[in-house]
Order: structure tokens, then C-alpha cells, then sequence
């Protein structure tokens, strides 16, 4: 896993050296954080063991593919048991922030992310799908796809037979879904088909609305 998405260091000398503060901050912190005497042994020993292996696979006259082999296997035998200390007792406590620090990790982040009332306006492209369907495609028409505001979409639609008053607004579409898909399929009944729906779209975030989008219409197959 890329460095820059996990919390263990890229090389093996990073993973040692921060498997040895790990060595001491948890013989310390043992009682506190409930670690079993055990598993602080178990450790111990496989932080040994990578540390031996490490010395003799760089070591010109003892580096052969079998030791680099077996440096290889203690490093992820040593990196599965970090792994799992981490879960098992580092998550539990919880610890505090200073905690994280002694041990080379980065606090977690337990602010919430405000986002406010959507200011984009979208619409809806539609597609044939079958017979009474149509696939609605969202795309916006101003404002920024990646706002974390745009939490999903309420979608309004009217069916309108030949001949008949289309809607002049999209505050006249008296019907609507929620979706939080970029596509979507809606169904129509039997008796749709040869109408035309008119679709308006609101950008919804947690009951709080953007601007209407235009009104589109599309012919029921």
C-alpha cells in the first residue's frame, strides 16, 4: 500500500524503527490499555526477529536470497501483528492525542466537515432503456460536481398526455424522487407511453435545497 494512504512507514528501517517506539510506548502503557503480558511477548519476539533479519540481509557477507527471503517473511509476519495490535488495542482506550504521537500515528480527525445548503442547479439528460422506461442521467449546469453540499438529488416530474398544457414551471411538477445516483432508471405505467414527462431537478443536502434546474421534457416510449 502507497505511503501516502497507510500509516506505516515505505522502508524496512522506517517499519523498525517505528516497531521499536511501538515496543516501548505499549510496555509502558500495557496495564492502561489492557494489552495481554502475551501479545507485548509475541511482539517482542517478532520485532527481534526483524530486526536480526534485517542486520544480516544488508551485511555483504551474509546477504544471500535466502536471507533476503526470510528478512522479507519477518517483515510481514512483524507488519500483520502491528497491524493487528493497532486494531485490537490501539483503537479501544481511546487514546489521546499525545498517545497517537508517541506512537508515530496521526490523531484522528473528529471534526465534522460543515458543508451548507446547495448552490448548484442540475439537470437531467434522459435515455431510452425499454418499453415505459427511461434512464435519467444527472449534469449540471452550474456550479461546482464535487461540492459537498450536492448530497443527492430530488428529481420532480409530470406526465402529460398530446394535446395537453405543459407545465410553465418546474414548481407545477407535482411528483419526485430521491436519488443519490449520477444515473438512474424510472418506470412508468402502461398508459404512459406516447406522453411526455417534464423532469426539474433540486440539489437536496440534508432537507436543504438548491435552486431549481431547468425544465426538460422527454417522450415516454
Amino acid at each position: 500500500m502507497s505511503q501516502k494512504t497507510d500509516w506505516l512507514p515505505g522502508t524496512r528501517s522506517g517499519q523498525l524503527s517505528m516497531a521499536r517506539d511501538w515496543k516501548a510506548v505499549m510496555t509502558a502503557q500495557a496495564a492502561a490499555w489492557s494489552i495481554p503480558a502475551a501479545a507485548i511477548t509475541e511482539y517482542d519476539a517478532l520485532f527481534l526477529a526483524a530486526e536480526g533479519a534485517l542486520e544480516t540481509a544488508q551485511n555483504e557477507t551474509t546477504r544471500t536470497p535466502v536471507t533476503t527471503a526470510r528478512c522479507r517473511e519477518a517483515f510481514a509476519a512483524l507488519v500483520d501483528k502491528m497491524r493487528d495490535m493497532k486494531k485490537r488495542y490501539f483503537l479501544t482506550p481511546p487514546l489521546l492525542d499525545s498517545d497517537y504521537v508517541s506512537l508515530g500515528l496521526k490523531p484522528p480527525d473528529t471534526t465534522p466537515t460543515q458543508s451548507g445548503a446547495p448552490t448548484a442547479q442540475a439537470t437531467v439528460e434522459t435515455y431510452l432503456v425499454g418499453r415505459h422506461e427511461l434512464g435519467v442521467k444527472i449534469v449540471y449546469v452550474t456550479g461546482d460536481p464535487n461540492d459537498r453540499a450536492n448530497k443527492g438529488f430530488r428529481i420532480y416530474y409530470k406526465v402529460v398526455a398530446p394535446g395537453s398544457a405543459p407545465p410553465a414551471a418546474p414548481g407545477e411538477l407535482i411528483k419526485s424522487f430521491y436519488t443519490k445516483r449520477k444515473k438512474d432508471v424510472m418506470e412508468f405505467d402502461f398508459g404512459d407511453s406516447g406522453k411526455s414527462a417534464y423532469f426539474a431537478v433540486q440539489i437536496e443536502n440534508d432537507g436543504r435545497k438548491g435552486p431549481w434546474g431547468p425544465l426538460v421534457s422527454a417522450l415516454i416510449p
